[in-house]
């Protein structure tokens, strides 16, 4: 469904579904109720400048009855941000396709607290382009490796690469060495290297972190091979071979080697302010796939490098 607003200092509207039926005598009732945390008043004045609007771009008023409109679109609200300071790198640029390096701590798309300082809004405003579109995602958390779109033509040749597990991802990541670690013969939770690790995974609303499932059947994948270690850390490879939320992080903290500076596994830490010192020591360090419009063969290598990676 497309956006009567057109995107906004690299900002696209948000789309809100509103049902058609309810205790809510107007589309404005039900906005407050639904968004409770923000000031009614506030809020109501939007309508009144006509920033609310239809699906054909028309403003609706604070008194617009329920039943309407189903869907209405606006712009978010910036909020306070603190700066990223980490330049995003562009690796590849061409007229389908653009990769970039992303840094730690940097979002792929707008959201909470965070709005210019995102990938995608970055991106757009650098390259003046407000069709680009991310064809994957990076955790905020995470540096490395980012594709995007240039233009809805050929966006789905590229998004069914993911969808079809076509796409070759590469991972690297510091641990803390484990205190039962042998070097003499290396192994995580028991298992020599390389070590191919399931389970299930489940993302639940309203949970920050992941769920495990231990006695479902696995959903996900990871072949885990080892670069090298030294007297504090471990360094790894990943290869997922599917592409759950955090299942990198869960699946090396299951294996009782959770990534460096991670604050979800195998622990949720309470949360804090970031600190830029200390990035989670995970990179998404290689792409690789045949290019379904041209046929030939695509290779991308970070230039980023984890600070904690042993020499």
């Amino acid at each position: 469904m497309l956006s009567p607003l057109p995107v906004r200092d690299g900002v696209g509207a948000t789309r809100l579904h509103v049902p058609l039926q309810g205790p809510w005598p107007t589309i404005a009732a039900f906005m407050v109720e639904r968004f409770f945390h923000l000031d009614p008043e506030r809020l109501l004045a939007r309508f009144d400048r006509g920033e609310i609007v239809a699906r054909d771009g028309s403003p609706l008023h604070r008194d617009t009855p329920l039943g309407a409109q189903e869907f209405v679109w606006y712009y978010r609200e910036p909020p306070i941000e603190r700066e990223i300071p980490f330049a995003l790198e562009v690796m590849h640029q061409d007229r389908d396709l653009v990769i970039v390096d992303k840094p730690h701590f940097l979002p792929t798309t707008p959201g909470g607290k965070y709005l210019q300082n995102s990938a995608l809004v970055r991106l757009r405003n650098l390259l003046d382009n407000p069709e680009l579109t991310p064809i994957h995602r990076l955790d905020r958390a995470t540096a490395g490796l980012l594709m995007f779109s240039t233009r809805p033509a050929t966006r789905g040749a590229y998004q069914l690469l993911f969808e079809r597990r076509r796409v070759e991802k590469v991972y690297e990541a510091v641990s803390p060495l484990p205190a039962s670690w042998n070097p003499a013969s290396p192994a995580l939770g028991g298992e020599p290297f390389p070590i191919v690790y399931r389970n299930h995974i489940e993302k639940r609303r309203a949970h920050v972190c992941v769920q495990v499932e231990p006695d479902r059947e696995p959903n996900s994948e990871t072949l885990i091979e080892l670069r090298g270690f030294d007297d504090r850390v471990l360094h790894t490879t990943l290869r997922p071979h599917s592409g759950r939320m955090h299942q990198l992080r869960v699946h090396l903290a299951a294996l009782g080697a959770g990534i460096l500076h991670d604050t979800f596994y195998p622990e949720l830490l309470p949360e804090s302010p970031d600190d830029f010192a200390k990035p989670l020591q995970l990179l998404a360090r290689e792409l690789r796939f045949t290019d379904p419009l041209t046929g030939d063969q695509r290779e991308f290598v970070t230039r980023r490098t984890l600070q904690d990676a042993p020499a």
